[in-house]
């Protein structure tokens, strides 16, 4: 008689078995009070990295932003300091609270170590939001998924991070909701197939619109649960598509996939000098096979680089720093250049030890290239400006943008020859008073003195209703010796500026007028004083 014993299994939570679809896994580390966190790194205590049980989060900390409480401590919480509450009340609840203002930039610069330490354990991680960042599980590499969990928790410990929690499952949601019930450095696992049932139980303060939660409320649902069993397609008709998303997510329905980011690439070059050097041409001379060694790096991946930081560094602690743009992208001979300028418009006050090109903005080469007909710009008109500035400086070889504005000189923003224009209006706003197009070719850099006469030789003149007391016949310009006959005339544009600063307030008024002799002016008055501001040619 032959016996048959039920095989042993050595199914692991989460992996695929042969003949069994893969199960794609989910993990997801929250870090809490991350801005606090990222506040107390970014003090100095823990040189940028994040900061142990021993530094001072001990403390009662808040990050206050817009006059309230973005986020705060454990011993802050503990006093009775919540988020949301305004500046004043949290300071009257916990006397001794330590205040930082918020700063999203610093969260995500400290928040980069983090997601370092977890690609030193891993193949790749997503960042959702400083804080808080997504992965795939690798459980077959570990062994299991609470052994690849316990590594990750590990390494950031190692990093510095003492409160990190983890949760799995097969989405993400389902995945952040079960890191935030861990506890510090524990790892919360949902079962495969089982997020629905995970979620169910949660309340819906658990989602991030909090307008949908204050209406849901309302209608008297709870859980998110509650929230799944609703039909879809009256989810869809009531909520619209953002909250039809969020009812898939509710029922455990995340179809999102943990992509790995790309790691950020390490392009900055530098070169020290020893002794430090003290005058320009040694210092840039030196500093050609750093240039040269960047470009070639830049290359190596397929980039260029359109806007660069050039660091000078004196040997007593002076910095100098000015970031440089170009119009195509930046070669060797550019980067020289660009250091050249920068040292001769900015000399260092003491002996220079060293020099750093940091890449602000990098592209595709594939972006940049030349075209098959050689449409990118000719190498030697830029070649030829750069010399130019090289000559003059370059603050006085400057390139011409538009931007918003009535006036043709408020429209027009100069900047120096390869740095990029930054308009300080748009263009695409309404701006009443404005004159028609076509745009004046001449604009004068300043107005000039002007005089518009009647036919019986008066002075024209606009009254505070913004009517003419006469028709325009003549008119005298610099350029012109004589009077010109008017023949044709378009206007007034009246424009009331800055009404709400007696100091610089203006009522003038615009025009078009176009000679016999075929010149046609901009001119613009204000009070009884006319002037040219352009001409039409």
């Amino acid at each position: 008689m032959t016996a048959v014993l039920p095989a042993l299994s050595s199914k692991v939570p989460g992996s695929a078995q042969p003949g069994e679809p893969a199960v794609r896994r989910v993990m997801v580390v929250w870090c809490p009070d991350w801005p606090v966190v990222a506040a107390v790194a970014a003090s100095g205590g823990s040189g940028g990295r994040p900061p142990d049980r021993h530094s001072g989060l001990a403390s009662p900390i808040a990050v206050i932003d817009h006059g309230e409480v973005y986020a705060c401590s454990q011993p802050a919480r503990l006093e009775g300091v919540r988020r949301g509450m305004r500046r004043r009340d949290a300071a009257a609840r916990c006397p001794e609270l330590i205040m930082v203002e918020h700063s999203l930039e610093r969260d995500v610069r400290v928040f980069e170590a983090v997601l370092s330490a977890i690609e030193d354990a891993t193949s790749g991680v997503m960042p959702i939001r400083p804080g808080l960042c997504a992965l795939g599980v690798p459980s077959r590499y570990y062994g299991g998924e609470r052994v690849a969990a316990a590594v990750v928790a590990e390494s950031l410990v190692g990093s510095g991070l003492w409160d990190c929690r983890i949760g799995i499952a097969d989405g993400i949601f389902a995945a952040e909701q079960a890191a935030r019930s861990a506890t510090t450095q524990d790892c919360s696992i949902v079962p495969v197939g089982g997020s629905a049932a995970f979620l169910a139980e949660l309340s819906v303060g658990v989602l991030e619109d909090l307008d949908l939660v204050s209406l849901l409320r309302r209608l008297g649902i709870r859980s998110l649960g509650d929230f799944a069993a609703l039909p879809a397609r009256d989810v869809l008709t009531r909520f619209g598509t953002h909250g039809a998303w969020i009812h898939r997510l509710a029922g455990g329905l995340d179809s999102r996939v943990a992509a790995a980011r790309r790691p950020p690439l390490d392009l900055d070059q530098h070169v020290d000098f020893s002794p430090p050097l003290e005058t320009v041409e040694p210092i840039v001379f030196s500093s050609r096979r750093t240039a040269e060694g960047l470009v070639a790096e830049l290359a190596r991946h397929g980039l260029v680089c359109t806007e660069v930081r050039i660091e000078v560094v004196g040997d007593r602690g002076w910095l100098g720093s000015r970031v440089w743009a170009h119009p195509r992208w930046f070669s060797a001979a550019d980067l020289v250049d660009r250091l050249y300028w920068q040292l001769q418009g900015d000399p260092s006050p003491e002996p220079v030890e060293g020099v750093r090109l940091i890449p602000e903005t990098v592209e595709s080469l594939a972006d940049h290239g030349e075209g098959l007909w050689g449409s990118a710009p000719d190498e030697r008109i830029e070649r030829g400006v750069a010399r130019l500035q090289g000559m003059l400086g370059p603050e006085q070889v400057l390139s011409p943008a538009l931007q918003g504005g009535r006036g043709p000189r408020q429209r027009q923003v100069l900047t120096p020859w390869g740095e990029r224009g930054v308009r300080r209006r748009s263009g695409e706003l309404p701006w009443p008073g404005s004159i028609p197009p076509p745009a004046p070719a001449r604009v004068f850099p300043e107005p000039r003195p002007a005089a518009v006469l009647s036919a019986d030789g008066q002075p024209v003149r606009i009254t505070e209703r913004g009517s003419m007391t006469a028709e325009p016949a003549r008119l005298q310009t610099d350029d012109s010796g004589a009077p010109l006959i008017v023949e044709a005339w378009a206007g007034p544009w009246p424009i009331d500026e800055l009404w709400w600063d007696p100091a610089a307030a203006r009522q003038v008024a615009r025009f078009q007028m176009v000679a016999v002799d075929g010149s046609a002016w901009l001119l613009v008055v204000e009070g009884d004083q006319w002037w040219t501001e352009a001409r039409y040619d």
